[in-house]
């Protein structure tokens, strides 16, 4: 999926979590960051809150991704 957005870059792969619909957007210039559209201001905080409280990232040959 690459979807490309003139303002900002492009997107090269969406999720939906906690409420908010999350893209990964590539800049121009090859950086990469999250940018969420959230159906309330209580979904936007708790992303937010998730974000900034701690994230670990394990690496799982066995996951399933779906396209």
């Amino acid at each position: 999926m690459t979807e490309e957005r003139a303002d900002k870059g492009k997107v090269v792969a969406s999720f939906t979590i906690l409420g908010c619909k999350t893209d990964v957007i590539e800049t121009p210039d090859g950086k990469q960051h999250f940018e969420g559209e959230c159906v309330d201001k209580i979904a936007r905080e708790k992303l937010a809150s998730v974000f900034e409280q701690e994230t670990i990232l394990r690496i799982n040959p066995k996951v399933i991704l779906e396209d």
